[in-house]
């Protein structure tokens, strides 16, 4: 599962979509689902395949496991942005669906709307916490 999560999100941040990273390595964007799902195990080939398109060493998709560390016993550095696992997450990527069948100008009025009742929520927090 944290290898398919890694490799949704560095495929989101690479701007990729899963058609074009399917066709790069040679699968459906179903079977590139499937791994990025965790629903079917990726093969170290593949992995090597996935990570040259998206121009990532194949151990990048192991950073953050738990107990992977780094030959100098330290942990790596690079973690994903929560946003991008968010994104790559399946609720995140049936809200982006919804959002883009909305029109500019409704999105524009729901982003606001979001930004406003989350400055709403941490005034809120930082009262309730004095």
């Amino acid at each position: 599962m944290h290898v398919g999560r890694q490799i949704t999100a560095i495929r989101i941040h690479s701007d990729f979509s899963q058609q074009r990273l399917a066709d790069e390595i040679g699968i459906t964007y179903q079977q590139l689902q499937k791994y990025e799902s965790g629903r079917n195990r990726v093969s170290a080939s593949m992995l090597y395949e996935i990570g040259t398109a998206l121009g990532v060493p194949a151990g990048r998709f192991f950073e953050g496991l738990p107990g992977n560390v780094s030959a100098e016993g330290e942990p790596p550095q690079i973690v994903a942005d929560e946003r991008i696992v968010f994104i790559a997450s399946a609720q995140g990527r049936r809200l982006t669906e919804g959002l883009m069948r909305l029109s500019p100008d409704v999105r524009s009025r729901l982003s606001s709307l979001i930004t406003a009742l989350a400055k709403d929520m941490s005034q809120a927090d930082g009262a309730s916490s004095r």
